[in-house]
């Protein structure tokens, strides 16, 4: 079982599932002692591209409403039309796709209800409940005390309805400046929770939207159209993160007061918190507008369009937010379990190839030249469906030029010379000599191979100790192979001790290597397609290949902390 500290790293178990029946987190117990319908909505503001974060909430609204029995609306809550794009709104409808769930008939929007959130608006002035205010934001911002001082009443608040009714129809019809009038609750300025000190119901803001264009120059509140979104959609879980707790005694307010005839219910946990990465959209946008990202499907951004062109699968990202469950208590994942649970899926499913990063040509002087041979090896060893395929071997090859040490280190056992190594899957060879340029770096090896040591081992029985990857010179393609790592150094860059969290970007994050050898059999892949360079770790096409100039994106490498921490 998943093991839940107070604070600190969440410590779990690779493999163990959270909705298996062994364990049932607190949603999930309290939707069991409820017996009732399970409705639930993910509802992403349109203001910014989805991100390993929203993943958690996604994957958690669709996978309890198919757990029971129900469904799962996807809404749009575009109420800020200052900052919503139609950008933004048709990639969160990819990602949601991609991530595998179907909303089927139920997409929503906030503005299909604009004008049934403004007869509730009408209604609460009516009976007394809301007030049309004319305090500037400085006022409003004075007048609403403070977390160990109280509020006091605008000189508005006992505004007659009949008055309040009238300017709000006026408000509507466009009559009035940005900040000339608010509409607000009237609820307890005296409230030890400040959100229930008459918020904002409505302001007027002049800026076309999206989808109404220029039909509105009023727009609710975030916390005022959200619960009765959801109760106009019959939504029985309103499920939040923990920002939003101190919000629900407003949320139950709303549904309470204004006449929808549902009363869905409010539940906050805790919100995704990823080490080395922020998941700020604030800072997201930050990292796209100072171009220290290429845009926001950079393979090293959080957001699901970056990990998807990185080569991440929907699969993995799945398995990521079952195995994390959903807590009360904020608390860091380690970026680990993320990657653990990438590899765990690739390692199933990606296609072996050789291919060569820093290529080091080897010429094997007693293999005939113009001979070719074909060895056949398994496409995936995880995977004996998947078959064989075919790997050419010729005079000429190159390897990897870590492989290879002119004067070798104390316990380096791969090519050197006089020393023997396997050729994977191939023969073995040992290094006889190398070839320099004028500068006196090596370039070029020269080596010999045994003829009786075909697939690799030999009939005298000798041992060697090293095995390393190749690739034959005329059946590689020269491709840009980028290598993605952190874009952090520092494990929490939300740290503000730390300082600007900017100052905390990876120099290295990204690595482009060009001139590598690629397999030419993957060189015409489509983009999106993911394969395991042998020995190197899983490498993903990206959409700038071109016919002859491959580009493959580095997912991630093979080593696998997280896996040895979970076994110890």
């Amino acid at each position: 079982m998943t093991a839940r500290p107070a604070g600190g790293h969440v410590v779990s178990t690779p493999g163990e599932s959270e909705t298996d029946g062994s364990y049932r987190d607190f949603i999930r117990q309290i939707v069991d002692e409820d017996r009732g319908r399970v409705v639930t909505r993910f509802p992403p503001e349109p203001n910014g591209y989805l991100h390993i974060g929203h993943a958690k909430s996604i994957c958690l609204n669709f996978g309890l409403a198919a757990e029971y029995g129900g469904t799962c609306n996807l809404r749009f809550d575009d109420t800020n039309p200052a900052k919503e794009e139609v950008e933004y709104v048709d990639a969160i409808i990819e990602d949601v796709r991609w991530l595998g769930f179907d909303w089927q008939d139920r997409l929503f929007y906030a503005s299909d209800y604009f004008q049934r959130m403004v007869d509730c608006a009408a209604a609460l002035i009516a009976k007394g409940l809301a007030y049309v205010d004319e305090l500037t934001a400085d006022e409003t911002r004075a007048y609403r005390g403070t977390l160990t001082e109280p509020g006091r009443n605008s000189p508005h608040r006992e505004r007659p309805i009949a008055e309040s009714l009238d300017l709000f129809a006026r408000m509507r019809a466009g009559e009035f400046a940005e900040g000339a009038y608010v509409l607000r609750a009237k609820i307890d300025m005296a409230s030890p929770n400040i959100n229930m000190r008459d918020p904002a119901l409505y302001r007027i803001k002049k800026a076309p939207h999206h989808r109404t264009g220029d039909a509105w120059c009023i727009y609710p509140m975030y916390d005022y159209a959200h619960p009765l979104s959801d109760a106009f959609e019959g939504i029985t879980y309103s499920l939040c993160t923990l920002e939003f707790e101190d919000h629900r005694p407003f949320y139950d307010w709303v549904v309470r007061n204004c006449p929808t005839g549902a009363t869905p219910r409010q539940i906050e946990f805790a919100r995704l918190n990823l080490t080395y990465t922020v998941l700020s959209k604030r800072k997201l946008l930050l990292l796209v507008q100072e171009g220290h990202v290429r845009a926001w499907d950079d393979p090293r951004m959080p957001t699901l369009s970056g990990l998807r062109r990185r080569g991440f699968t929907p699969e993995a990202i799945r398995s990521f937010c079952e195995r994390i469950g959903v807590a009360k208590r904020d608390s860091n994942v380690d970026v680990a379990l993320l990657e653990h649970a990438v590899r765990e899926d690739l390692n199933k499913r990606a296609p072996r190839v050789m291919s060569v990063l820093d290529p080091l040509r080897v010429v094997i002087e007693n293999y005939p030249e113009g001979q070719v041979e074909e060895f056949e090896v398994q496409v995936n060893p995880e995977d004996a469906a998947a078959g064989t395929r075919r790997v050419l071997f010729a005079r000429t090859l190159f390897i990897e030029r870590d492989d290879f040490r002119e004067v070798p280190p104390p316990k380096y056992h791969r090519l050197f010379p006089g020393n023997e190594v396997r050729l994977r899957g191939a023969y073995l060879v040992r290094c006889t000599g190398v070839a320099r340029n004028d500068a006196g770096d090596v370039i070029e090896l020269r080596c010999t191979y045994d003829p009786a040591s075909r697939g690799g081992s030999s009939p005298d029985g000798r041992k060697v100790k090293s095995t390393i990857h190749w690739i034959s010179e005329s059946h590689a393609v020269s491709g840009t192979v980028r290598l993605y790592a952190s874009l952090f150094t520092a494990e929490n860059p939300n740290d503000e001790s730390l300082g600007d969290w900017r100052t905390l970007l990876n120099p290295e994050s990204l690595v482009t290597v060009t001139g590598a050898r690629i397999a030419a059999s993957t060189a015409s892949l489509p983009a999106g397609t993911t394969v395991q360079f042998e020995r190197l770790g899983y490498f993903c096409v990206d959409p700038d290949s071109r016919p002859g100039a491959p580009v493959f994106n580095r997912t991630i490498t093979l080593k696998d902390s997280w896996a040895k921490v979970a076994s110890r």
